[in-house]
C-alpha cells in the first residue's frame, strides 16, 4: 500500500527479508501484549501493562518501524499501573496503521 499525502510518502520502506521477518515477529508480540486500542483524529493509542520488559520490547518496535515507515510519530506514556504507546501521523496514516500494521 502506498498513499502519498503532503511531502511525505506513506509506504513501508523495508526491503530485506531479515527486517521484514524481524518487523513480524516485534509487531505479533506487541499485538499480543495490547490491552486496549483508542481511536485518535491522526492515529491511535494503545494500552499495555506496565514492567520493564515490555518498556524493552515497545522500544524495540518503534525502532524496528522508524526504519520502515518514517512518517509515523511515536510516544510513550508510562503511568503507575500501564504503559500507552501512540502512533500518529500524516493524512493516511491512520489507514495504514490498520491496513499494513493490522494493529
Amino acid at each position: 500500500m502506498e498513499i502519498q499525502k503532503s511531502s511525505k510518502v506513506i509506504a513501508c520502506k523495508l526491503s530485506s527479508p531479515e527486517l521484514q521477518k524481524r518487523k513480524q515477529e516485534v509487531l505479533a508480540s506487541v499485538k499480543n501484549k495490547m490491552l486496549q486500542k483508542v481511536e485518535t483524529a491522526n492515529g491511535y493509542k494503545y494500552r499495555f501493562a506496565a514492567s520493564d520488559a515490555l518498556t524493552d520490547e515497545l522500544v524495540s518496535f518503534i525502532k524496528t518501524e522508524r526504519q520502515c515507515c518514517d512518517f509515523f510519530e511515536f510516544s510513550l506514556t508510562f503511568l503507575e499501573h500501564e504503559t500507552w504507546l501512540s502512533i500518529t501521523g500524516p493524512g493516511g496514516a491512520k489507514e495504514f496503521i490498520v491496513e499494513e500494521l493490522n494493529f
